[in-house]
């Protein structure tokens, strides 16, 4: 991330395209307003078009605008995108799903700095810097012959390749406690930073969807002010990666679903002893089950009898009250 760090730097002086390339989640766009906040241009517009939102029909139009009457609907002129990206920066998310006519066309924009609305005669000059985001490398695309070649060396003058966030594991606590921060303050609460076994729950958690799912786990985590809630789901989603290796092994859904139901209420049955000092009692009033409930239950998640006795400070004859 240094590395990138010190080509950010660089892209944001040097007014050219740049290709931004990760797994979704990775922070694509936020390099990419880094970059143009960085920019010479850092106070005009940023504007964004996420192409596999807008219907391959429609997409055409909305980048590059029409002039009354070019279709049916058609009933006043109206610029696109890329005209009001002019004179700052027109962000392309997932530009993958570009379908190739258009390809050609913003290919010409990059090429000549000018366009043609449809239905239009006039030729209109842009100078906008654009910055391209794909979360399916391009160079697969190319071979697969469902990318222009040509527009792939317009857009990637300057590349920029994000890691996913199991590959860069060490900037974990500091995201965390960044999320941490944004989202005490957005929801007023005064929520404590996570507790060390939690935190190696979450440096063990392989992230799938990377930065974007640590974010929202954190939220969820603020909201509630509970990190049961922040445990349930990792050891959930943990659960969920391993089916595939347990489906193999014969296992069936309904053992993996009481394996994840057990680990939850192990994980909350552990937090709720805890804070009440281990008093079985008490926790049960807690959790609202009988104490023979809570007995139960320790012994059905697994939780050694023998360390919550301990714990407890309770002598071994009492363990069955």
């Amino acid at each position: 991330m240094g590395e990138i760090k010190e080509k950010l730097s660089r892209a944001a002086d040097a007014i050219v395209p740049v290709l931004i390339q990760g797994e979704s989640g990775t922070g694509k766009e936020i390099i990419a307003k880094l970059i143009h906040v960085r920019s010479p241009w850092g106070a005009n517009p940023f504007v964004k078009v996420h192409c596999p939102t807008v219907p391959g029909s429609l997409l055409e139009s909305e980048l590059f605008g029409y002039e009354q009457g070019a279709f049916t609907g058609a009933n006043v002129s109206k610029p696109g995108r890329v005209e009001a990206a002019h004179g700052g920066t027109l962000f392309l998310d997932e530009i993958s799903e570009m379908a190739p006519g258009l390809q050609a066309k913003l290919l010409q924009v990059l090429q000549d700095g000018q366009m043609c609305r449809l239905g239009g005669q006039e030729q209109k000059q842009i100078d906008a810097r654009i910055i391209c985001a794909a979360n399916r490398w391009l160079e697969d695309e190319i071979s697969a012959e469902r990318f222009r070649v040509d527009l792939y060396y317009r857009i990637s003058v300057f590349s920029i390749c994000l890691p996913p966030l199991r590959e860069r594991k060490e900037d974990i606590p500091a995201l965390v406690h960044y999320f941490l921060a944004e989202y005490n303050t957005k929801y007023n609460r005064a929520t404590e930073p996570p507790t060390s076994r939690c935190m190696q729950i979450m440096m063990a958690h392989n992230w799938p969807g990377n930065i974007r799912e640590l974010e929202n786990v954190i939220t969820r985590y603020v909201i509630f002010g509970s990190e049961d809630v922040l445990v349930h789901e990792l050891t959930r989603s943990r659960y969920g990666a391993s089916s595939s290796a347990e489906a193999e092994r014969g296992t069936s859904l309904k053992c993996i679903a009481r394996q994840a139901a057990l680990e939850a209420q192990r994980q909350v049955i552990i937090r709720v002893l805890q804070a009440n000092n281990w008093n079985r009692k008490e926790a049960a009033r807690v959790l609202k089950i009988s104490y023979r409930g809570l007995l139960y239950k320790i012994k059905d998640t697994g939780i050694p009898r023998k360390r919550a006795v301990a714990l407890l400070g309770e002598p071994v004859s009492k363990q069955a009250n």
